[in-house]
């Protein structure tokens, strides 16, 4: 808990409490349509019951010549607002260039609010917002020391009532807010009513920073989120997690110098409506470790119909970022999984996945690739984030819609399979003009066989492209052909003399197998002949099953 230190040189030495509100230099509207006229009229009519007292000002206004222009009595009506004006002669002697004013509502239960309204050219002036809607508050208007930072004198306290029983409340700002030129949009209030989320934007004047922290929480109930920064710039949507009821919402910007260190710097609430409730998303060590800022999904356990997306960004600067061109998203239902590959470019991702396995409740997990000098055939992966879904959708996909290296949703896949395909008379001919294609334009690379150079972008297009690859480049493409045609497709793996995939294609209600691989040619003396053949498009499957071996199906 943070220690308070209080030094009794005068009376009514404060200290400051972090939270504060930026200077409003308009004038407060009293008059706000009908309703807003019947409040001002009502708070003139209090005033004219009461005695209206002076304002009386402490011994310290005398000592720094400081006067109070507004408000100008001691107890007093308002209509939701009001202005503290002042000025103060000896400013030279100041140790802060702020004067405080707290705000107490008398119906207790909720924290002071505080506003620093900046000192220039001796004067200061400050809109004060009644935050908790009608009733009574006392109001103090502190100057500051002329011995030490941070302690304050008091100038004079009020007693302001509200008739207005509508809530309204600014932005609380603190003075790390000034230092880092924090600025909300307009859009952005102090006090609001949303359903289910809210949208936060707005600037900084540190356009080096990479993001900030944003802490919501309600009651007991905290989470934290990042939120990129794009040249001091942010704007992010967030759910209010803990469902219906007030959230708290503090706005943390980075510490200079201090790595992974946030100060607060705002404050707000949002009066969420909905009951709905969802989670945070989760995020391992590794996450802030390489450098990972997740932008798609802000919660977990949502809705979604069939696909959803990922979105994010690496620190350039970030362990292994330079290598990263790929980071991969998992979903899992049950016993079923699918891995999906998410291309980075320039230091960004933005991809779709599927829940290609029906309806139902999914859990999803983002990978970024374990980088390793060496060659190997085998990829490994380290977690980052764990979140949950819901698939609406009724339909089962797992055969037809894109996967990890089957990117059948690719337009230059979808024109090559509508071409192989056009005027073709049923699915067994469809599936026959794949074979011949991918067989026929795909070489066997036996050096990416040998050297064992598997990569973690190999997939459909990068074979199409190149020309070359081994059995799951052939395989890749092919499936992802068969599924741009509406096909439902698969991967077979097993043994063939070593590790080894091919396809199976659903053809007039049965699993066809082919393998363009060995149907491309042959291997003979560590160099690849190429020799188109028919034998491995729907082979016998006796015959098949003397040269290969299935062990299981990839999705």
């Amino acid at each position: 808990m943070r220690k308070i230190l209080l030094i009794f040189i005068l009376p009514f030495l404060l200290v400051i409490l972090p939270a504060c509100s930026l200077l409003d230099t308009a004038d407060p509207k009293m008059d706000e349509g009908p309703a807003g006229s019947r409040y001002t009229a009502a708070a003139e009519k209090n005033n004219e019951k009461t005695n209206l007292e002076q304002v009386q000002l402490s011994g310290y206004s005398r000592k720094v010549g400081a006067t109070l222009t507004s408000p100008k009595y001691r107890k007093f009506s308002v209509n939701s607002a009001f202005t503290v004006s002042g000025s103060i002669k000896n400013t030279q002697r100041l140790k802060s260039n702020y004067a405080l004013i707290t705000v107490h509502s008398a119906k207790g239960g909720i924290p002071d609010f505080k506003y620093l309204a900046p000192i220039k050219g001796g004067k200061y002036k400050q809109k004060v917002q009644l935050f908790d809607g009608k009733g009574t508050y006392k109001v103090k208007v502190s100057l500051p020391s002329e011995e030490s930072k941070g302690y304050y004198y008091d100038l004079t306290e009020m007693e302001v009532t509200n008739v207005n029983p509508e809530v309204k409340r600014d932005i609380l700002y603190t003075q790390n807010a000034y230092q880092q030129d924090l600025k909300l949009d307009s859009s952005v209030e102090g006090y609001m009513k949303r359903d289910g989320k809210v949208d936060l934007s707005g600037w900084i004047g540190n356009k080096n920073a990479e993001d900030l922290m944003i802490e919501m929480s309600k009651g007991t109930q905290v989470t934290k989120v990042m939120v990129p920064l794009d040249h001091g710039r942010f704007q992010s949507s967030l759910p209010l997690y803990f469902g219906k009821g007030i959230h708290t919402i503090k706005i943390m910007t980075p510490a200079e110098n201090m790595a992974n260190y946030y100060n607060q710097a705002a404050e707000l609430q949002v009066d969420n409506t909905s009951d709905q409730t969802s989670q945070p998303v989760e995020f391992s060590k590794e996450y802030s470790e390489r450098g990972y800022t997740l932008e798609t999904p802000a919660a977990s356990g949502g809705e979604t119909d069939l696909d959803a997306e990922v979105k994010g960004k690496i620190d350039p600067n970030a362990p292994f970022a330079k290598e990263t061109d790929t980071v991969f998203v998992q979903t899992k239902k049950g016993s079923l999984e699918a891995m999906y590959a998410i291309p980075v470019k320039n230091y960004t991702f933005d991809g779709k996945y599927y829940l290609r396995f029906g309806p139902g409740h999914y859990e999803v997990n983002v990978f970024a690739p374990e980088i390793s000098s060496a060659n190997t055939n085998v990829q490994h992966f380290t977690g980052i984030a764990h979140f949950s879904l819901e698939n609406m959708n009724p339909n089962d996909g797992r055969y037809r819609l894109p996967s990890r290296g089957i990117q059948s949703d690719d337009p230059e896949i979808g024109r090559l399979s509508q071409k192989l395909m056009q005027g073709k008379a049923n699915d067994k001919e469809k599936a026959l003009a794949v074979y011949r294609f991918v067989a026929k334009n795909v070489r066997y690379d036996v050096q990416k066989l040998n050297q064992r150079s598997f990569a973690f972008d190999d997939s459909a297009i990068k074979t199409l492209h190149d020309k070359k690859g081994v059995c799951q480049d052939f395989s890749y493409l092919g499936i992802a052909l068969l599924r741009a045609g509406g096909m439902e497709a698969r991967m077979a793996t097993g043994y063939a003399g070593q590790d080894h995939a091919w396809i199976e294609a659903k053809v007039d209600g049965r699993w066809m197998t082919m393998d363009p691989t060995w149907g491309s040619g042959y291997l003979q003396a560590n160099r690849f002949i190429q020799n188109f053949t028919m034998k491995y498009f729907d082979p016998d499957p006796a015959e098949f099953k003397k040269t290969h071996t299935k062990s299981g199906i990839e999705y």
